[in-house]
């Protein structure tokens, strides 16, 4: 119920259109809650989905519902610096939740036009999302936040069912593909779980967004470049391109091949294991691409040392410290580490996987008189002297404990 504290009684929902948030929507209004649900367009949904949106939030009681353009949001929010930073969570996942805190200030934003303090969310209690939610809400002001998933949960311990149950009661129909799985999709990609992948089983048919299975790749390879200044993808096989353009037209690209398609077992920031499935095939290419070029321009030193920050940088986002000022702290050397990762990068795929083929940039590392394996212009006396000095510790070692 609204707090005492406050004359308004209504509350901003962050809507999808998913089974979790569209049973908020009934469940605040039933408890006087006068529901005002926002979408966060991060990608990953057509027109005809933003409108089912719409359409699905009003059928459910929704007193307003407005529809926000996260996309450009996302791409410097996010994006950037984790292609920048280049480590997935735990060397694998590739953050693609990582929208929530772009989400929460869409939600802040039409708290403030409505003049609440009231938040609401469909995350549950099992999960990493109640995190990221609650920590991006408290770190920007004091807010009222409910969580209507968390407080029905230990009463019903099979939410799902329960949820279906609930709205299905009420004359709102379930889509069939919610029933058996929690489907988050954005502009990063898509994350599957629930039915056979929380029980370590095979994933099932129904357990596929974008990535098309191997009878429907394209027999002819897919080639494309993509050119970067000062880390950044900036166009497209020529074309100059905002960069949630340009991630978009990855996907779409890749996906055709089931690129970025992989599963995953990470340890939450709760303490469970959680298994899903994900597909992230422009996620996938811009960091096989980025890398490529980095590992060709960047010193040795940089290229050792990176990795520690990165893999920090990703744990902080990760576990719902997206405004915690570490985050910038990390991101003032990832951005420093990025003023010569300039030029173009051609990748290529046939399928499931994909190279960088090709790298052209002023600044590659190569040395005028040498090129390894094949000629140098230094002799044999100073490689020999080299080895000696380098490894001298380790010899001594060897010679003395014989």
């Amino acid at each position: 119920m609204p707090s005492a504290s406050s004359d308004s009684n209504a509350i901003v929902l962050a809507f999808s259109g998913g089974l979790d948030t569209s049973f908020c929507v009934p469940y605040l209004r039933e408890r006087g809650w006068e529901v005002h649900t926002v979408f966060a367009d991060t990608g990953g949904v057509d027109a005809e989905e933003r409108a089912y949106i719409e359409q699905r939030a009003q059928e459910l009681g929704a007193a307003s519902h407005v529809t926000v353009d996260g996309g450009p949001a996302i791409w410097d929010g996010f994006v950037k610096p984790f292609v920048w930073a280049g480590e997935g969570y735990q060397g694998q996942y590739p953050l693609l939740v990582s929208d929530r805190y772009l989400i929460v200030d869409a939600a802040l934003a039409r708290a403030a036009e409505l003049g609440t303090d009231a938040i609401a969310h469909g995350c549950t209690g099992m999960g990493n999302d109640q995190v990221r939610f609650d920590l991006a809400v408290k770190a920007q002001g004091s807010y009222r936040i409910v969580a209507p998933i968390r407080e029905i949960q230990k009463e019903h311990t099979q939410t799902r069912a329960y949820e279906q149950a609930f709205l299905e009661e009420r004359g709102f129909e379930v889509r069939a593909k919610q029933k058996s799985y929690t489907i988050n999709e954005n502009l990063l990609g898509v994350t599957l779980s629930g039915g056979e992948i929380d029980h370590w089983k095979a994933p099932g048919e129904g357990a596929r967004g974008w990535c098309r299975p191997r009878a429907e790749w394209p027999a002819e390879p897919l080639k494309v470049t993509v050119a970067f200044e000062k880390g950044e993808a900036v166009a497209l096989d020529g074309e100059r391109l905002p960069g949630a353009e340009i991630l978009a037209r990855l996907n779409g690209l890749f996906a055709a091949y089931g690129v970025g398609r992989g599963m995953y077992t990470g340890d939450t920031t709760i303490g469970l294991k959680g298994r899903i499935v994900y597909e992230a095939p422009g996620i996938v290419a811009l960091l096989t691409a980025h890398r490529a070029l980095e590992e060709a321009v960047l010193s040795k030193q940089q290229n050792r040392f990176k990795p520690e920050v990165a893999r920090k940088w990703v744990e902080v986002v990760y576990e719902g410290f997206f405004h915690d000022p570490v985050k910038t702290d990390l991101e003032a050397f990832l951005a420093s580490s990025q003023a010569t990762v300039n030029g173009e990068v051609v990748l290529e795929t046939s399928g499931a996987r994909v190279d960088a083929v090709e790298i052209r940039s002023p600044h590659i590392l190569n040395a005028k008189g040498a090129v390894y394996a094949q000629s140098a212009d230094w002799g044999v006396e100073e490689a020999e002297g080299f080895i000696k000095l380098f490894g001298m510790s380790s010899t001594l070692w060897a010679e003395v404990n014989r």
